[in-house]
């Protein structure tokens, strides 16, 4: 697999990444050692996880295949703080106490003495953003994180943050983003993706294939075996069940029919090769729907499809945004 350059930063990755969200609740231990094997063999490096998912247990059965499984030195771990993990005081939230907690524990889970990137999941508006940046430079001058990133932030929270970190000395440069970005959502393109250029922040696209929606299989109705089949879930998906994803999913699905290729593959090489973006971020149900993520690797779309996938699914880009002066 392809490895890119996180950012301006020395970090290279693959250009694809395993999301880990259903480990240890929906994902079982020998479902996730299997996509973890099959990631790694494939050349992958990424792999994703948040103190939050699955309330911890992703962290702890990840970090019980670490070196089991597959070697800790062939993995770039990256998890996650400031989701509510409990009530306390520290239980959530971008202070300095609760992100400090947060990387402890995660460690703890992860066995491990560091993550080699950690995310902030979340804008905290109760906190200064001074105090949480402090935070995050601690974590790093510790040794316990290596590279720092943000997710979910909007377009002015991402220059305020990065400016922030290239303006002071000594301060860890945030290295990338985490947004849902794909054919179906397209909405960072407006402010987050110019902001993240222009800082030399990589993009790393959550929801690449639209909450499952791009794979197809929700065109005529729900599989019962489907997110969309679960109350917790339906929701999520129901999102980009609309009139436009429609349009989208189908002329995705004739690029596919004429590449001779899994809408799935179509729709992760067109946010991979997206402007900004260094590697989607894919979850999969076990090892056999994985290698249907990692089969978009030797997949270049032509031009002409290309076109043809970014007018169906364009995104209304007023003023000032489409200005680029």
């Amino acid at each position: 697999m392809e490895q890119r350059h996180l950012g301006r930063s020395g970090l290279r990755v693959s250009r694809l990444a395993l999301g880990t969200m259903t480990w240890g609740g929906d994902t079982d231990a020998d479902n996730a050692a299997a996509q973890l094997t099959a990631f790694v063999e494939a050349g992958g490096t990424l792999v994703d996880t948040a103190d939050v998912y699955s309330d911890g247990e992703s962290e702890r059965l990840l970090g019980e295949l670490l070196d089991d499984v597959v070697p800790r030195d062939n993995v770039v771990l990256a998890t996650k703080a400031v989701a509510r993990r409990h009530g306390g005081p520290f239980g959530g939230g971008a202070s300095r106490g609760a992100l400090l907690a947060a990387l402890e524990g995660s460690l703890v889970r992860l066995d491990t003495d560091h993550v080699d990137l950690w995310h902030l999941h979340a804008w905290d508006d109760a906190v200064p953003l001074e105090e949480t940046l402090c935070a995050v430079d601690a974590a790093v001058r510790s040794g316990k994180v290596r590279y720092a990133g943000i997710s979910n932030y909007s377009g002015w929270q991402t220059a305020t943050a990065a400016t922030r970190q290239s303006c002071v000395a000594g301060a860890a440069p945030l290295v990338s983003t985490q947004v849902e970005y794909s054919l179906l959502e397209r909405g960072v393109e407006r402010e987050v993706v110019p902001a993240a250029e222009h800082h030399g922040i990589g993009i790393l696209p959550w929801a690449p294939l639209g909450r499952g929606v791009l794979t197809g299989k929700y065109r005529t109705s729900t599989p019962p075996d489907s997110r969309g089949a679960r109350t917790a879930f339906a929701p999520y998906v129901d999102h980009h069940r609309t009139e436009r994803a429609a349009r989208i999913v189908q002329a995705l699905m004739t690029a596919a029919d004429g590449l001779a290729k899994s809408p799935l593959a179509v729709a992760l090489a067109w946010v991979r090769d997206r402007p900004g973006v260094v590697a989607p971020v894919v979850g999969a149900r076990d090892a056999a729907q994985l290698r249907g993520s990692l089969s978009s690797e030797d997949l270049v779309l032509p031009t002409a499809i290309r076109a043809a996938l970014d007018d169906v699914s364009k995104l209304d880009i007023g003023y000032p945004e489409r200005r680029r002066v």
